[in-house]
């Protein structure tokens, strides 16, 4: 009769995999954790740039601008969206009117809320200054 031998992984192949694994990790997760944001800032630019471009033609039919995302009709995927400002779980999109003036104003504010407060908050004012708190540009 033959003998069964066996086979398996030694403590110390286990221990190399382990090591490779944590490695592998140092570095994946911070890059993940960077482009996560990337993506969420890119959505709530998206939408800021989808109600400038509904405020212009507002102004075009109504003579002022309008603080209502209703009024706007804007429906974003991820977003809820109500009379006073647009919101997800990282971003909350306000607009301040100013129509007093000649001619009317507004800027867009997106704050950033839960897990992507560090990376700052996003402003659009109707004159096309744009800004990202704490970073150099959008």
């Amino acid at each position: 009769m033959t003998k069964l031998q066996i086979k398996g992984f030694t403590i110390i192949e286990l221990m190399v995999v382990v090591a490779l694994v944590a490695i592998i990790t140092m570095v994946a997760v911070p890059g993940y954790t960077t482009q996560a944001k990337k993506a969420k800032r890119s959505d709530a630019q998206q939408l800021i740039l989808d109600i400038a471009n509904r405020q212009q033609q507002f102004l075009f039919n109504a003579r002022q601008y309008t603080t209502s995302p209703v009024a706007l009709n804007i429906t974003k995927d991820g977003w809820a969206c109500d009379a006073t400002d647009c919101d997800n779980n990282f971003y909350t999109v306000v607009t301040t009117v100013v129509n007093t003036t000649t001619p009317p104003t507004f800027s867009i504010t997106a704050t950033a809320t839960g897990s992507q407060t560090v990376d700052g908050n996003l402003t659009l004012s109707s004159a096309g200054n744009r800004t990202h708190a704490g970073n150099s540009g959008w």
